[in-house]
């Protein structure tokens, strides 16, 4: 008996004319596979989808509180010609009185006033509105009387704010919505809405744009289909792909009236040649700021000058026509100790008329001039937003555009909520995401966070306090995990 080796090959002949049995090739030894390490967005997308989940979460009745008081001021302006119709408007008559007559009749109604301002009337029908500096006017205001430029008819009295004339409605509104009326604890609120707004916008942006989809309308416009937490999605992405930019030009243009965040903005724009100039023989109060209106006081006047040579509010108002300012809408200013007459034009829709200029208050010459086309370019921007955030920009546009724009914020928060209220309870979205993502791209993310950071402080502050909390409810987690498998 034989017994066949294994090891050796098969030597036995095959029968004549039987086929050679091809031998089989040696199969290769399979090439390990080195792992692919994961992308830079794969890593990024679980820590931003947690940072947009948790800072929307937290932040958002901050955000909600400043949509609904900026509707509120949107509408205002309208809401503003109804209530004070009395005020504002006349019946247009054959001939206006002189300026001079106007303020006089002005004075008259309130003696114990002092006289800071005319505001011409600006279109048939409209009164003339002179500034007072007045003891029993609200800090912060100006007592505006109302004068019929056809009869010289007092319309009323009412307290008026800032370089845009806000009556009592629109201030309370713009209050609210700049700091609850809690004075200045109470611009907390809002300069940290506006600083986690623009981060909550580019992060739902980034989410949305490059989450996968089967039909490419679906990123503009929002699916139907059974209410659901992707149907909801769909609304809440759609709506903010929408109003991203507006969103984006309120947070950036509300950090300029910030508290901590405004400052720095302030110096950068002073160190990059941006401030806005002024007129060298020194605005009298009442001319307003380029922040006035909307979150700045209002001083109240000084006396005026001795009455030595002056030429008045008409020849005042000549001249300056004569020197160019052509606008129908002007501010002037009365002289005050050691300045002249300051005329300035106070068109803020586009085009945007906001020419000034100073007057020697004896004889009319022009003593300085401030053209709008000569303020540096990001002076210019500056302005622009500022109006477009306050809603004068554009006219009834923009504030239509305004009431738009917080009417989607709300909803996309009130969409948020719903969607966390569907998934609640579920693990936490993304939680301990900063651990799994690669110090190549942690160190520089971190740097460029604590830049911010520190620029815009209350989004510093707040975002160390949600990575505080990130860092116990991990090691809560972690602790009942051991506890339960122990």
């Amino acid at each position: 008996m034989t017994i066949d080796d294994p090891a050796r090959p098969d030597t036995t002949e095959a029968p004549p004319g039987t086929p050679a049995t091809p031998t089989p090739a040696p199969t290769p030894a399979p090439t390990p596979v080195t792992p692919r390490r994961p992308g830079a967005w794969r890593a990024l997308r679980p820590l931003l989808l947690r940072l947009h989940f948790t800072a929307g979460l937290l932040t958002a009745p901050f955000l909600l509180v400043a949509a609904l008081s900026g509707l509120l001021y949107a509408l205002s302006f309208q809401a503003e010609k109804v209530v004070y119709a009395h005020e504002l408007e006349v019946p247009v008559g054959d001939a206006v009185l002189p300026l001079e007559r106007q303020v006089g009749v002005a004075r008259e109604a309130n003696p114990d006033g002092t006289v800071t301002a005319v505001w011409p009337a600006a279109e048939p029908g409209a009164t003339t509105r002179v500034l007072m500096a007045d003891p029993d006017a609200p800090e912060g205001t100006s007592l505006a009387v109302f004068v019929d430029p056809y009869t010289g008819e007092v319309r009323g009295q009412l307290p008026s704010y800032g370089s845009s004339g806000a009556l009592p409605l629109r201030t309370w509104i713009d209050g609210l919505h700049r700091d609850l009326h809690l004075g200045e604890p109470g611009r907390i609120y809002s300069e940290l809405a506006a600083s986690w707004l623009w981060v909550l916008v580019l992060g739902g942006l980034v989410l949305w744009v490059a989450r996968r989809r089967t039909r490419r309308r679906a990123l503009l416009l929002p699916e139907g289909g059974p209410k659901s937490r992707r149907r909801t999605l769909s609304w809440h992405g759609a709506v903010g792909l929408w109003a991203a930019l507006g969103l984006l030009l309120l947070s950036a243009t509300g950090l300029t009236w910030s508290r901590y965040a405004g400052e720095n903005i302030g110096t950068l724009q002073d160190g990059l040649g941006g401030a806005t100039p002024a007129l060298s023989a020194g605005a009298a109060p009442g001319a307003g700021s380029e922040h006035a209106g909307h979150g700045t006081g209002h001083q109240h006047g000084t006396d005026p000058a001795p009455a030595t040579a002056d030429i008045g509010v008409d020849r005042a108002v000549a001249a300056a026509r004569a020197a160019g300012l052509d606008s129908a809408s002007i501010a002037v200013t009365l002289p005050a100790e050691g300045s002249g007459y300051v005329v300035k034009e106070t068109d803020k829709q586009f085009p945007v008329e906001l020419d000034s200029v100073a007057l020697d208050p004896a004889d009319g010459t022009v003593l300085d001039r401030l053209r709008f086309a000569d303020y540096p370019l990001l002076a210019q921007l500056t302005r622009i937003g500022i109006d477009a955030h306050t809603g004068v920009f554009l006219g009834l546009f923009n504030q239509v555009a305004l009431a738009a724009l917080a009417l989607a914020l709300v909803l996309m928060i009130l969409w948020g909520y719903r969607m966390w209220w569907l998934r609640r309870p579920r693990r936490p979205v993304g939680r301990g995401a900063w651990r799994k993502v690669p110090t190549t791209l942690m160190l520089p993310l971190a740097a460029a966070t604590a830049l911010v950071g520190w620029f815009v402080p209350l989004l510093g502050l707040s975002l160390l306090v949600l990575l505080a909390a990130e860092v116990v409810l991990t090691l809560v987690t972690r602790a009942r995990t051991r506890k339960e498998t122990a």
